[in-house]
């Protein structure tokens, strides 16, 4: 009897110790797992699972207080990095465009056509060809922007961003054919001319510009 009223204790304890964890962590370890999310999610489930039967508390808790001090300065560190966060959370890649498919893109992300359809069935679409745009995410799951029947298709802005926190994203600009200093240009007709005092910037097919400035501190 003491020995289940222990266990029963150590299971009650782990619960909220592992909620209190995954609360301060962030809402994106359950939202939306990377590969690094699911490698840390299994490391926590299995320290938890040893603590909960053989170790005392205090071994119990350390290793997993150690992932999540791991995990949040990793996550602050990639706010600031966009090189930092696209190596350990991956990057998007378009998967169709303008109703194309890019097999090139498939093969690289060994991503199949029985995974594309069948992503493309639970959003309720049965022809690729009705696709503007069909991003992988680095979680996995498929981001897809339909064609608007009867709207301007060039009023239709490219899924993946110019500029992110003032840092300009070359290899988008490559894949709708632009170059820094071509979107520099546009930025000064603009009026902008630090593109550091970027939060992000975005393009329309047309290649009319959305820009939103970093806020003043």
């Amino acid at each position: 009897m003491e020995e289940l009223f222990a266990l029963a204790w150590r299971t009650l304890f782990f619960y909220f110790f592992l909620l209190a964890a995954l609360r301060v962590m962030g809402k994106r370890e359950v939202g939306e797992l990377t590969i690094l999310d699911f490698i840390v999610s299994i490391m926590i489930a299995e320290f938890a699972a040893m603590a909960v039967q053989e170790q005392s508390l205090i071994q119990g808790m350390v290793p997993i207080l150690i992932l999540a001090c791991i995990q949040i300065g990793l996550a602050y560190v990639s706010l600031k990095s966009n090189r930092l966060r696209d190596l350990l959370d991956g990057e998007p890649t378009i998967i169709i465009q303008n109703g194309k498919i890019d097999e090139e893109a498939m093969r690289t992300q060994r991503y199949n056509f029985d995974d594309l359809l069948q992503h493309l069935r639970t959003q309720g679409i049965s022809n690729f060809t009705d696709v503007e745009y069909a991003v992988l995410e680095p979680s996995g799951d498929l981001s897809v922007i339909k064609k608007e029947h009867g709207h301007d298709p060039n009023d239709i802005v490219y899924p993946l961003p110019m500029i992110i926190d003032g840092d300009i994203q070359h290899d988008h600009l490559r894949q709708i054919g632009l170059d820094a200093g071509g979107l520099m240009e546009k930025l000064q007709v603009r009026g902008y001319i630090d593109v550091k005092k970027i939060a992000l910037c975005v393009s329309k097919k047309n290649g009319v510009l959305i820009v939103d400035e970093k806020d003043e501190r």
